[in-house]
């Protein structure tokens, strides 16, 4: 088993008087990550999978009696799956407030089936935690960071989803599989949400616009939406997991952008099958992309494990000078630029430092990007 960075983060957090949530894209590991937690912890549990109809049953409308029989003597239970079941968020508030003794941990495939559920009704009572696809720092804490660094072109095509990185090839196939049966699996079973065709050349004409500023208005002529449905269904994919968005950065100059968006993908072996398109590295003319797509989505699944609180952005100004990506955190702006070639000259753009004085710049390449995504 890959160790997962958020575990030791998740055993801290038993038996708090909380309940635990870990929730995330279909197939990133949830439930092998908690089964390793559950098997390894020391005291009287129970495992109850959502998936089974009857589970469902006994825990849909269930009273805090009800509810205590259910758990028996456990002190730890785990509802995986725990989104199948109805008023999930009302079942976990009766059992946190009435058993403060028994820990539970629930898992979900994404934050609308679970955590949008679960908000209200548990405030204050719960942890969440977001499983994604493998991190470079969990990779190269497995493999070694020599040996995840010979894999870098690898994971710029086909991406890190568990099944891939543990697969030994047909790499393209169980890409494809897993596209297919994810994407839309829970964004379809939303009310009013039936237009696949549609919602499948959305996501194509944002996998070919990573990097790029994302208009809503050309999205909805491209793919014969409205703008609300564009902006809706870029909503649910955000929260489905596949997509994230980086909003511009402004404070000081009239000249930024402030209001554009970039979107970037949380995989891109996911990005790259939409697109069908696993050419090796040398033979792509979106290297760059894929590069500030991997570095981007790492930086944030990093920042996410280690508890590292910041405000996520890119800068550009109408004059088209840019910086890639900043952070802000602490009341300092770090902003990076990504670049695939070799630079000859470091050269950051001289409105931005001029404007931001205190900012701290740096420029991620091949040979130290490994720091950026592993170094707190």
């Amino acid at each position: 088993m890959i160790n997962r960075d958020c575990e030791k983060t998740i055993i801290d957090k038993l038996f708090k008087g909380k309940v635990i949530i870990v929730f995330g894209p279909r197939q990133s590991g949830k439930t092998t990550l908690v089964k390793h937690i559950f098997d390894n912890i020391d005291v009287k549990k129970k495992w109850f999978n959502a998936d089974e109809p009857d589970i469902r049953i006994s825990f849909t409308g269930a009273s805090s009696t009800q509810l205590k029989n259910l758990a028996g003597n456990a002190q730890l239970i785990v509802i995986d799956e725990a989104q199948r079941i109805e008023n999930i968020g009302l079942v976990l508030k009766l059992i946190v407030d009435n058993f403060p003794e028994i820990q539970v941990i629930a898992t979900g495939s994404s934050a609308f089936e679970l955590a949008d559920r679960i908000n209200e009704p548990l405030t204050g009572r719960k942890w969440e935690f977001k499983l994604f696809p493998f991190s470079y720092s969990e990779l190269s804490e497995n493999f070694g960071i020599l040996e995840e660094k010979r894999m870098l072109e690898q994971r710029l095509v086909f991406g890190s989803y568990p099944e891939i990185v543990l697969a030994s090839g047909n790499h393209k196939s169980l890409l494809n599989q897993l596209s297919d049966s994810y994407l839309y699996k829970d964004i379809l079973a939303l009310e009013n949400v039936k237009k696949t065709d549609k919602l499948e050349n959305l996501l194509r004409a944002l996998a070919f616009q990573i990097g790029s500023e994302v208009s809503f208005n050309e999205l909805a002529k491209i793919v014969g939406l409205d703008n609300q449905t564009i902006e809706k269904y870029i909503l649910l994919l955000e929260k489905s997991f596949i997509i994230f968005r980086l909003g511009s950065f402004s404070r000081n100059l009239r000249s930024e952008l402030k209001k554009s968006r970039k979107i970037y993908f949380f995989d891109n072996g996911i990005r790259n099958s939409i697109i069908n398109n696993f050419n090796s590295v040398e033979m792509r003319d979106d290297i760059g992309a894929l590069w500030e797509n991997y570095i981007i989505s790492e930086r944030l699944k990093f920042t996410h494990y280690n508890e590292i609180f910041s405000n996520k952005y890119f800068w550009r100004t109408i004059q088209q000078q840019e910086i890639d990506y900043l952070e802000e955190r602490e009341g300092k702006i770090f902003a990076y630029e990504i670049k695939w070639k070799s630079i000859k000259k470091n050269y950051f753009s001289k409105t931005f430092t001029e404007a931001y004085t205190n900012s701290n710049t740096q420029f991620i390449t091949k040979d130290n990007y490994s720091e950026f995504l592993t170094e707190k």
